[in-house]
């Protein structure tokens, strides 16, 4: 069974509500289950203390208080690519292999970036985007999720 009936599976299991859903063509045999909503992991944020400072005679201000605050990091630009199914993401196809792409190299549309091993099957996930890969955002052997953002590509 090739990857884009199995996306298609997994869309109509999430868009239809039902539970589960098992499938055989042939020797192939596909089970896709839908877990219960989790609610959503919180993670409490550090706490920060917002101190006054008072201006000193003369207008200076106090040793290490900064005029305005720090600029927040600008959020990277670029094409997101996600991943199509749950399972295990490599950057290679074997162990002793090198990776597929590196940051900073230049990616083609159709080009095999990664594979995500999915119910012992070996995925080859291809770039839907031309351009520079910016980021690699998994860790090579990580679990991934359905949706999870695998490459930054500018």
């Amino acid at each position: 069974m090739d990857l884009r009936k199995l996306k298609k599976l997994i869309d109509l299991v999430q868009e239809s509500g039902i539970g589960e859903i098992e499938i055989t063509e042939g020797e192939e045999k596909v089970r896709i289950s839908r877990q219960g909503t989790a609610a959503p992991m919180m993670m409490a944020a550090p706490s920060v203390q917002h101190v006054a400072y008072a201006p000193m005679p003369g207008g200076a201000m106090p040793e290490g208080a900064a005029a305005t605050p720090p600029a927040a990091p600008a959020e990277p630009k670029g094409h997101n690519l996600k991943s199509p199914m749950v399972g295990t993401f490599y950057r290679a196809p074997s162990p002793g292999a090198p990776s597929f792409v590196e940051v900073g190299q230049s990616v083609s549309k159709g080009q095999t970036l990664c594979i995500i091993e999915a119910m012992k099957l070996l995925n080859e996930i291809e770039s839907d985007v031309a351009g520079t890969v910016k980021a690699i955002l998994v860790e090579n052997g990580q679990p991934v999720e359905y949706g999870q953002p695998l490459f930054l590509i500018e």
